[in-house]
């Protein structure tokens, strides 16, 4: 369990060229999907990230990705929201199924194309069909868990916990604020991603997605454990302190259609 402190951060630093450095430092644009796979609404979001072991990072990472660095560190990401409205192209919202809560962790990639991306290492979903259904056909590493989600005025609540008796779980446990906040270069490189790689049908895809660009409000908080979760997804943080910790009220998200990456070598 973590108590509140200001983040810290670290001194190491892997090589990288500046042109690289400024390359991460700038804002990514959302890439067009012309057409629509499936279409959700991302709701009541908690991020908490921490400097990883960018070897760790590597070793992680589906064929044909590379860590996507931001000033030579790497960073994994423990993201707590409910998703919403999950719709099958054009049509209508799925009646219940298509509204569960999700934690999931997350690592960030970049293949050949250039394309940045996030590799999940686990998903964390309280609805047995989408799991099934993610996992069969897309490759996802979705676990069917127990997830509730509460608020307590302003203070905002996940908890998550795997159905077995050794399953891995955590929560975080954050006051809420009114005011918008502007995100740093760090939270816009760890937060504007448009799409994830992951590995299926023997090849590493990409699976694009577009969204408006996010409102964060203030966001502190108060205790988290994440620790079960971080290790069951091969990952040990550099520190117990998070290094940004963002809340966003949600986003429209629509999906677009994967598409296998290049062979090895090529580059388009």
């Amino acid at each position: 369990m973590g108590e509140r402190q200001p983040a810290r951060r670290t001194t190491g630093r892997a090589p990288r060229t500046a042109a690289r450095d400024a390359e991460a430092l700038t804002p990514v644009p959302p890439r067009p999907v012309r057409h629509v796979l499936f279409r959700q609404f991302w709701r009541d979001l908690v991020f908490l990230h921490w400097e990883a072991d960018p070897f760790d990072v590597a070793r992680l990472l589906p064929p044909g990705c590379v860590p996507d660095l931001y000033r030579g560190r790497a960073y994994a990401g423990l993201v707590f929201f409910r998703m919403e409205d999950l719709a099958v192209g054009e049509g209508p919202p799925l009646p219940w199924i298509g509204a569960f809560n999700e934690v999931n962790v997350r690592l960030y990639s970049r293949d050949a194309l250039g394309r940045r991306g996030v590799v999940f290492r686990s998903l964390d979903c309280d609805r047995l069909l989408p799991v099934l259904t993610a996992r069969g056909g897309f490759g996802l590493p979705y676990r069917w868990s127990r997830i509730t989600r509460q608020w307590h005025g302003r203070r905002l609540l996940y908890r998550t916990r795997g159905r077995r008796a050794d399953a891995p779980g955590g929560h975080v446990w954050a006051e809420i604020g009114d005011e918008v906040i502007a995100p740093g270069p760090l939270d816009e490189f760890l937060t504007s991603r448009w799409g994830l790689h992951e590995r299926g049908w023997g090849r590493t895809y990409y699976w694009p997605n577009v969204h408006p660009r996010w409102t964060f409000r203030r966001c502190d908080p108060l205790s988290w454990d994440m620790s079960s979760l971080l290790s069951a997804a091969g990952l040990e943080p550099l520190r117990a302190q998070p290094d940004s910790v963002l809340y966003a009220p949600g986003v429209p998200v629509r999906f677009g259609v994967p598409t296998p990456l290049p062979p090895e070598g090529r580059q388009s």
